[in-house]
């Protein structure tokens, strides 16, 4: 299907990819549970705007560039660890707010945005994953239109994900919404997950 070698592993590969939870996932659950479906879709439009020009950039090589400069990457991947860090010791210092979900949704909205687009660029890493990982499935048949179509692929399957991760996330937040300290518990585990990620990155980077 349009020039896409093993077309079924490459559909597989990508569903096991998202099921693998990472710093985004936590990043659109978070947001979900304090702010409604509304964070957590713009949470997602993070994520994927990131995802997308990640795969913009290996696609027009700039997975070379990094190669020939690996100082470029190891200081991206540094800035990485201390922005996830950073956002961790946030989360574990916020305070529970009795504002309603819909207000919170309000002026947090589109922060939520900014933060998974800006979690999505601390893995760098994620250039050198598709530059490996498109060559996988391509043909002696394929095109430039290939390359379009397995950019679209991954595109429209992490939005079916992360959208259903929103939607069962949110169920979840409802039914603890009963419980005074759901939101700092969950706001808590987000903190001690993403610094989990950020102490990860330092160890693979050294």
């Amino acid at each position: 299907m349009l020039a896409i070698q093993n077309y079924g592993s490459f559909i597989m590969a990508i569903v096991v990819f998202q099921l693998i939870p990472g710093a985004g996932t936590i990043t659109i659950l978070n947001a979900t549970a304090r702010g409604g479906v509304g964070s957590g879709m713009k949470a997602v439009l993070g994520t994927l705007s990131g995802d997308f020009l990640y795969m913009l950039a290996a696609v027009l090589g700039l997975a070379a560039i990094l190669g020939a400069y690996p100082n470029i990457l190891a200081g991206a991947q540094w800035v990485g660890v201390i922005y996830l860090c950073w956002l961790g010791w946030r989360q574990l210092r916020i305070i529970v707010s009795d504002q309603p979900a819909d207000v919170a949704c309000h002026f947090e909205g589109w922060a939520w945005f900014r933060q998974a687009l800006a979690v999505s660029f601390t893995n760098p890493k994620v250039i050198m994953f598709f530059m490996a990982f498109f060559p996988l499935f391509l043909s002696p048949a394929s095109t430039p239109v290939t390359l379009v179509a397995l950019m679209a692929h991954v595109t429209v399957i992490s939005a079916i994900y992360q959208t259903a991760l929103v939607i069962v996330g949110n169920a979840v937040a409802r039914r603890l919404a009963r419980w005074r300290y759901a939101r700092l518990v969950a706001a808590r585990l987000a903190g001690v997950a993403l610094i989990g990620f950020g102490v990860k990155l330092a160890f693979d980077n050294r």
